[in-house]
């Protein structure tokens, strides 16, 4: 990316490149330690002062068309990413030189283990994969590119915050091995940006379905004496019914890391992406690991439209009345459909145990934490015993009692 196309932050007392400080909030210049507020950095584009940009989504998607029908016959997919070889070129190549790249040299590895490539900003070097630590890395050709993030959620939760957290989190851990409190020493924390995509649109839907009401009735029936008794039992009446939708869809968001568990980023709790995101500049991702994202725009829109037409449905049936419903029927339009592709902060920690790996995530934002462990075969045993001895005690006394 042309580097004038985002702005920079010198160090007014040294020139050297400027780095956000997640404790500090602010820009610090790592040679000298002066901190410059955010507010206080040049005017100009990617500082903070522009705002954050939407793009129109079908006009991306309908370069990108134009753009595959114009290439040479296409490549094999790779099979290791989730997007592929194709799917990568056709969207760089959808996009405008100016709006690709990270706006400084950045310098890629890719995990033969785990798949996820990792991008460093000026100089900073990994010998182990930043997401599952394994040592087969290898330096990643890079196709061209990547596009440039819109914008940045920024490291609000310092290192030191996340590891308070993290070590309170190990010590609720119950039935974990007591080695692994060494075995996933805090010290392999590391601070990252994963790539996600967020989504907008306005849905206009009409809905049809039967709505269901209960009643009740009284029913006789003999019990196992042969007694006549009377009970009462739930039916349902069915009516037709109907009705539209309007909702608007802020910031839907779509992952495209492949480094990062799926299941953990469900459990560290939302961004605040619709509120809180910066214009992006380098100087937020500076001396941080980056992963590139490797779910290309078209598959990230594929899931951003499931997700929606989900909700559009569940919208809907909220709005069936009665009690109950069935045959519910949908038919959205969607329009004024908009993306942007951000970076969100986290906080990680890889360990092995035995033959496994586990992640351990923090939301860099909100300090949320989420964690894989391994389970003490051993003190679940001894767990078990004492739950028996504890029942047999109960029983015993209950018996003498009696």
């Amino acid at each position: 990316m042309n580097n004038a196309t985002v702005g920079k932050h010198p160090c007014p007392e040294c020139g050297g490149d400027l780095q956000w400080n997640a404790a500090k909030q602010a820009l610090v210049c790592p040679y000298c330690g002066t901190v410059v507020p955010l507010s206080e950095a040049a005017q100009g584009d990617g500082d903070g002062s522009a705002g954050v940009v939407e793009l129109d989504l079908l006009q991306a998607l309908a370069r990108m068309q134009a753009d595959a029908a114009t290439q040479p016959p296409p490549l094999p997919q790779d099979g290791k990413g989730p997007g592929g070889v194709l799917g990568m070129l056709q969207s760089m190549a959808a996009t405008p030189p100016a709006q690709r790249g990270y706006g400084t040299q950045p310098r890629e590895v890719q995990c033969q283990s785990c798949h996820a490539i990792s991008v460093f900003v000026d100089g900073k070097v990994a010998d182990r994969c930043e997401f599952c630590g394994s040592p087969q890395i290898i330096a990643h050709e890079t196709l061209g590119d990547a596009i440039t993030p819109q914008s940045v959620l920024p490291f609000r939760i310092s290192d030191g915050q996340v590891r308070d957290a993290i070590r309170a989190w190990y010590g609720t851990r119950w039935f974990a091995p007591n080695r692994l409190k060494t075995a996933a020493l805090t010290d392999t924390l590391k601070g990252m940006y994963l790539p996600y995509w967020t989504f907008d649109a306005h849905v206009a839907a009409q809905w049809t379905a039967e709505a269901g009401y209960h009643y009740y009735v009284t029913v006789s029936y003999r019990d196992s004496q042969g007694n006549t008794q009377t009970r009462q039992e739930q039916r349902t009446r069915w009516e037709p019914a109907a009705g539209s939708l309007q909702h608007f869809f802020d910031d839907e968001l779509v992952p495209g890391t492949v480094g990062v568990h799926p299941a953990l980023l469900q459990k560290i709790g939302q961004f605040p992406t619709t509120t809180d995101l910066k214009p992006y500049t380098p100087e937020f991702v500076r001396g941080w690991t980056v992963e590139r994202y490797q779910v290309d725009l078209r598959q990230a829109a594929q899931r951003g439209q499931a997700q929606m037409q989900e909700q559009t449905r569940a919208l809907c049936a909220e709005q069936v009345p009665g009690d109950t419903h069935r045959n519910l029927q949908v038919r959205a339009d969607y329009s004024n459909r908009t993306f942007k592709h951000i970076l969100v902060p986290v906080w990680l920690v890889s360990y092995t145990y035995g033959s496994r790996s586990f992640q351990v995530l923090g939301n860099g934002y909100t300090g949320q934490i989420a964690g894989e462990r391994p389970y003490s075969a051993w003190k679940i045993f001894f767990a078990v015993v004492a739950a028996l001895a504890v029942l047999l005690v109960v029983v015993y006394v209950l018996g003498m009692q009696q």
